[in-house]
């Protein structure tokens, strides 16, 4: 069952809305319920035709229907609509078993419970068991591909990338580099940090769907050595990723300051040691000064953005006017454990309400596009992710305009695609996932029972 025409309500983003020609409906052209404009296209009644695991075309259902060869599968999505898959720029699947865990500031939290949990991560066998319930519940949420933090154990990395490549995922990931201020059991070195890396780019980089990132935790737990030895692994690896955290909150950038007095700012520690560049994410960003915004730009550095971690942690209301206007690329982080939810719907909503605290409306178009292409573009996978141009990777979500009553009832009264994207942003959770694909295949099904997650190397067929 290769060639399949999906059908059903359809969209997807072609540009920032922020960017294009408008963010709402009045600059649309409209071709009956279809809306296409600069930044995004929308079919009411629309297929997406998918063969060996790649988008081959889109369109109205009509014009698809009216071509397809006779051994094509036509898969109706009733009351849905169908979207790219969901892309999270910031996550840490060792803090899994920590969520909601109460109180403190983020130096705090790291010491009281994210290091004492990291510590078990040194066992293959537990790291392999959580980053199967880890990745079970990124497909229960609709995400598909993410940007990951294991620990400063080797084997958390091994275990990580083993489970995803059982499931055909696209995933980014690596091993903390960990040098000072952090208990003796979490420390490795400049040299060890560089060596171990190393050895897993080799084995797994560019592996299937995997990519590896360099992975600092953040300035304050690397010496100026050991950042030093981050960039000469991009240097000798330049298609890997560089991801850390950085200006997240106030006490950290005071510490920072008193680690790194010969320097100008926070960013000045990963700059100083070759650390910025295209595939660099830097999670949080909230409080940078107007010359670290203007060289993330000149770089083409990458931010994620963690609503809610940053509240739960009250670290701080993110800028996203100030990115956009700076053209820095911005892609949703959950930031699991500190944030408090795998699904990218209610990180939208978090990422709302913090924008409307600092007077900036962040329309439903932006927070989808995001949650997709705004997340590919941060990840420098836009030849791949993010949208339904033909050729792309075909990893999809299937969100449930019923899912619960309230949301069947608000939708039933909305009046254009504006409204109802804006309700699932503030109202949907995981119940809105009726279905996650990837790359062709029904890898979540919410109504299957207990096999929900379906293994590659087990099922021949994963159509619901």
């Amino acid at each position: 069952m290769s060639r399949v025409l999906h059908r059903g309500q359809i969209l997807h983003f072609l540009d920032d809305p922020s960017t294009g020609e408008v963010e709402n409906l009045g600059g649309s052209e409209r071709n009956g319920s279809n809306e296409v404009n600069g930044s995004y296209a929308f079919f009411a009644d629309g297929g997406l035709l998918v063969d060996d695991g790649c988008v081959i075309a889109i369109g109205e259902a009509s014009q698809l229907l009216s071509s397809l060869p006779d051994d094509t599968v036509i898969k109706e999505h009733a009351d849905a609509l169908l979207v790219p898959g969901f892309i999270d720029t910031h996550i840490h699947y060792p803090q899994l078993d920590i969520i909601g865990a109460h109180g403190e500031q983020l130096l705090e939290w790291l010491d009281k419970y994210v290091f004492p949990t990291e510590a078990q991560f040194g066992d293959f066998h537990h790291a392999q068991r959580v980053a199967k319930r880890f990745l079970t519940e990124l497909l229960r949420n609709g995400t598909t591909t993410a940007l990951v933090f294991g620990t400063v154990h080797p084997e958390s990395v091994d275990a990580f990338f083993t489970e995803a490549e059982s499931l055909n995922l696209r995933m980014i990931a690596g091993k903390v580099m960990m040098d000072r201020n952090a208990p003796d059991f979490l420390t490795d070195t400049a040299e060890s940090s560089y060596s171990e890396s190393k050895q897993l780019i080799e084995q797994w980089h560019n592996r299937g769907r995997l990519r590896y990132a360099v992975t600092p935790r953040f300035a304050p737990t690397s010496t100026p050595e050991q950042l030093k030895a981050a960039g000469k692994l991009l240097r000798e690896h330049p298609d890997v990723y560089l991801h850390t955290h950085m200006s997240e909150n106030l006490n950290e950038i005071a510490w920072v300051e008193e680690l790194f007095p010969h320097l100008d700012h926070y960013l000045h520690s990963y700059d100083d040691a070759g650390l910025l560049g295209r595939r660099s994410v830097f999670a949080h960003c909230v409080h940078l000064s107007e010359t670290e915004w203007q060289r993330m730009a000149e770089t083409q550095s990458n931010i994620a953005f963690c609503p809610t971690s940053n509240l739960f942690l009250g670290s701080g209301l993110f800028p996203l006017s100030k990115a956009e206007s700076c053209g820095v690329h911005v892609g949703l982080g959950t930031d699991i454990g500190a944030g408090t939810s795998f699904s990218l719907l209610e990180t939208m909503d978090e990422a709302y309400k913090i924008q409307q605290l600092q007077g900036h409306s962040l329309t439903p178009f932006k927070s989808f596009y995001l949650a997709t292409l705004g997340g590919a573009r941060t990840l420098d996978l836009e030849d791949k992710l993010g949208n339904f141009l033909p050729g792309k990777e075909a990893d999809f979500l299937v969100l449930d305009l019923a899912a619960t009553p309230l949301i069947k009832d608000r939708i039933a009264r909305c009046k254009d695609l504006f409204e109802t994207l804006f309700v699932l942003s503030t109202l949907g959770d995981d119940r809105c996932v009726r279905e996650t694909w990837i790359m062709g295949k029904c890898m979540y099904q919410r109504d299957a029972g207990e096999n929900r997650v379906f293994d590659t190397h087990k099922t021949k067929s994963t159509t619901s």
